[in-house]
């Protein structure tokens, strides 16, 4: 069972928003680890015109399950969420490029957080198919109050 399932939800623990929203469900949490899903919807703004998810799309996808375990370890501290980027993509590699209808799940280890920059590594499947792996670096901007 999801620890955060509903749209709503989500859109408060990360700074995206609709229609650029690429997680939908958080699925498991704790201070080191994120597994994340997105339900990949034929309409997205990242869907191209033959129905696959863009490498972008996995990219973002990557980026915003890295934004939720922040969010959500800012919202079990009775805090805002943070707003940040992508400060670099090492080894990010991608195998497939999933379609619409089918479901992402995508697990981020966190190797390391210091002075707002969070180093992570982790893997993308598509129905339990592992279809891209890298790392990534995040910085947080700014804390929101």
């Amino acid at each position: 069972m999801a620890l955060v399932s509903s749209q709503e939800k989500i859109c408060k623990l990360i700074p995206q928003q609709p229609p650029f929203v690429l997680v939908d469900e958080l699925i498991e949490y704790t201070p080191n680890r994120i597994v994340s899903s997105f339900n990949i919807p034929q309409e997205h703004v990242l869907v191209d015109s033959n129905g696959a998810l863009t490498e972008a799309g996995v990219i973002e996808h990557f980026a915003q399950t890295i934004a939720l375990h922040q969010g959500y370890d800012y919202f079990t501290r009775n805090l805002s969420p943070p707003v940040g980027y992508i400060g670099s993509i090492k080894n990010f590699e991608i195998h497939l490029l999933p379609h619409a209808g089918q479901k992402l799940s995508t697990t981020v280890h966190i190797l390391q957080h210091l002075f707002g920059v969070t180093a992570v590594r982790g893997e993308v499947r598509c129905e339990n198919r592992l279809i891209a792996t890298g790392e990534m670096r995040t910085v947080i901007a700014k804390e929101v109050e």
